[in-house]
């Protein structure tokens, strides 16, 4: 640990640049849970498909990308379409579906809220781009986003799926799913299509993998894998790059999970 706690900052950004050239690759699309959106041309697929994903993303990657898969082959391969069409008896091949503890009444819920979305709120890229833009703080948006997704009726034990900032929550699926929307680069890994919300303004998704990692590197002091951490760790990475800080979430989580720092 100490090896790597003393660094100088242009060592630490040496090593995080080499890092993040390791893994911002095409090959890790595969085994990620950006896969899944990957499959879809339409903006709309692209979005909803993103969002169900990250939705998930706890656990074994292997799983959530299985489980991935089935949620779109529930709405049968069209994300978009099922969302703005589907009825309730086309609601019941979904009962079945478990991830961890997010069940088939939890994507339900979660279908309902998205097309109230679409249809009354310009669909998931204005309510984030627009409380972007009335705001210039991300954070704003991620609980502008939560009010907007549960003012329909839903069931309450839904709500532990979409985190809270105001509860102190990392956020780290909702900031994940920011990424890989909002930013882009010549890889092409994320998909770059939100580019009103400038990659300055985002957070970095804070995992067990990414935050061990930061802590390691004497990035991230805090103990505890909140949003102050998250804040923390997002600042200290503005150092090393003002414009994109959350593209060494690609160096710090590709470290975490390949145990090979």
């Amino acid at each position: 640990m100490d090896k790597y706690s003393t660094m100088s900052d242009n060592e630490l950004f040496q090593l995080l640049e080499e890092l993040y050239s390791r893994y911002d690759k095409p090959e890790f699309i595969e085994n990620d849970p950006i896969s899944i959106p990957h499959k879809f041309i339409k903006e709309e697929d692209i979005e909803i498909s993103a969002f169900l994903s990250a939705t998930i993303a706890w656990g074994k990657r292997n799983i959530i990308v299985r489980n991935a898969e089935r949620m779109v082959s529930l709405m049968e391969g069209e994300p978009y379409r099922f969302v703005m069409e589907a009825s309730d008896k086309e609601f019941i091949s979904l009962f079945d579906f478990v991830h961890r503890t997010f069940n088939g009444e939890d994507f339900i819920t979660f279908i309902k809220s998205l097309k109230n979305i679409y249809r009354n709120h310009g669909g998931l890229k204005t309510v984030f781009v627009e409380s972007y833009k009335s705001s210039g703080d991300i954070r704003f948006s991620l609980e502008y986003f939560r009010k907007i997704f549960f003012e329909e009726e839903h069931l309450y034990r839904s709500e532990r799926h979409l985190s809270s900032i105001t509860k102190k929550s990392a956020c780290k699926r909702l900031n994940m799913f920011l990424r890989w929307l909002v930013r882009s680069d010549e890889n092409g890994v994320d998909f770059g299509i939100w580019s009103e919300i400038p990659t300055s303004a985002l957070y970095i998704p804070l995992d067990v993998h990414v935050s061990n990692v930061s802590r390691e590197l004497g990035l991230l002091e805090r103990k505890q894998n909140d949003w102050r951490a998250v804040e923390e760790l997002t600042q200290n990475l503005r150092r090393f790059d003002s414009k994109d800080p959350v593209k060494y979430d690609y160096a710090l989580f590709g470290v975490g999970v390949n145990n090979d720092l």
